[in-house]
């Protein structure tokens, strides 16, 4: 029995069966590349579902969490701290003015924005939000009914009011969906758990406007594309428009678990003592993390980075679509990448995984691929030669 295998037989034992998880057990990481607990090297070009935006155990993120290890690793939320206060400062100036509120992942920082709508709304009974088919939102019970997806939901029922569900890039159906009860929309930039669904800038702008204009919450859900993915910072940034609350996670925390809702000014004092909180939110060690990478970003000119493999990932993966013909579509902006196939992607993402390519496959058909903001030519030579030689086998 190897590593692996023993590893997989302790969680059959101990660990609840709430993952659908490949026979991996991976032990170390550096940059793009992981290796399993028998030695085997792989290039992760998803990884850790982006949270990992900077690539695996970046050395400004391993730094930063070794120096805050030593002083401090956890302080009541009842006191102050200077590290969080920093980081709140960086997240603002790189994004609106406004104040945030510290949790520990995405499905909590949009709690905390759903949570935020509400008590802005209730006075005048203003609760429902306005969420799109195909989101996803995350894994509480409030949030798997904000989700946009069927599949989440099932067995959980009676779920709570108030979430109504209308089709992604159509402003018409937002339109009629509008009533006396909204208070609130919240969506994904871009779609990536459904499927990278990119939305017109039209459409999004025209959110703003509709926002505005009824005097509606936009809530973005920054979860996935936020902290240079998109070719800048945050995704609003590359469609134009403002949101009034974005909510953050994954790769904000470099490898460690964060969740930040963002409200701008006019929304910054809706949630006050005694309203909501998060006992390990914002914890000093989790923003030192954070504060690394936001460091990391912008010394190692990442995001310039991100923009130019983005367009050599494109190329080379419309190359291959002029080969082969079950490639229907090529959706991306920057390092959010889809690959949308006419058959089911479970073969070629198996396949990737016995050949070393650590990737994605959403929706059934289509192949999710969030490199590090790192990522090399080399990586992406290395991952479009494996796609060929799976394709070619498929």
């Amino acid at each position: 029995m190897n590593n692996t295998e023993r590893a997989v037989r302790m969680y059959e034992r101990y660990v609840m069966n709430t993952y659908k998880r490949v026979p991996l057990c991976l032990e170390k990481a550096k940059g793009a590349k992981v290796w399993d607990a028998d030695g085997k090297e792989y290039l992760d070009l998803f990884p850790g579902w982006a949270v990992s935006g900077i690539g695996h155990c970046h050395p400004k993120v391993v730094a930063a969490v070794a120096q805050q290890a030593k002083k401090l690793l956890h302080v009541s939320n009842n006191y102050y701290s200077r590290v969080q206060a920093e980081l709140a400062e960086a997240i603002i100036r790189n994004s609106f003015p406004g104040k945030v509120f510290f949790g520990n992942s995405g499905a909590e920082a949009n709690e905390a924005a759903v949570k935020l709508a509400r008590k802005y709304g209730h006075e005048k009974g203003r609760y429902e939000v306005i969420t799109m088919t195909k989101s996803f939102h995350g894994r509480t019970i409030a949030m798997i009914t904000a989700t946009g997806q069927d599949k989440v939901k099932k067995g959980f029922e009676p779920l709570p009011a108030g979430f109504l569900h209308v089709p992604f890039n159509d402003l018409e159906a937002v339109k009629e969906a509008l009533n006396d009860k909204t208070i609130a929309i919240m969506l994904e930039p871009i779609q990536c758990e459904g499927g990278i669904n990119i939305p017109d800038k039209e459409y999004m702008r025209g959110l703003r406007e509709l926002c505005d204009e009824k005097d509606i919450i936009l809530i973005f859900d920054e979860v996935q594309t936020g902290m240079g993915r998109t070719g800048t910072m945050f995704a609003y940034q590359y469609f134009g428009v403002v949101p009034d609350v974005m909510t953050l996670a994954k790769s904000l925390g470099g490898g460690l678990p964060i969740g930040v809702a963002l409200a701008r000014e006019k929304f910054q004092d809706v949630l006050t003592p005694g309203t909501h909180a998060s006992t390990f939110g914002g914890s000093p060690i989790v923003c030192a993390a954070a504060l690394a990478v936001f460091d990391a970003i912008k010394k190692e000119k990442l995001i310039r980075n991100a923009n130019a493999m983005g367009k050599v990932f494109r190329n080379k993966l419309t190359a291959l679509q002029k080969r082969y013909r079950f490639i229907k579509e090529i959706r991306s902006v920057a390092l959010v990448i889809g690959v949308e196939l006419s058959m089911k992607g479970e073969d070629v993402y198996q396949e990737c995984l016995k050949e070393g390519l650590l990737i994605n496959c959403t929706q059934d058909t289509v192949l999710r691929i969030m490199p590090p903001l790192t990522v090399t030519r080399r990586d992406i030579d290395k991952a479009i030669a494996i796609l060929d030689k799976v394709f070619s086998r498929i």
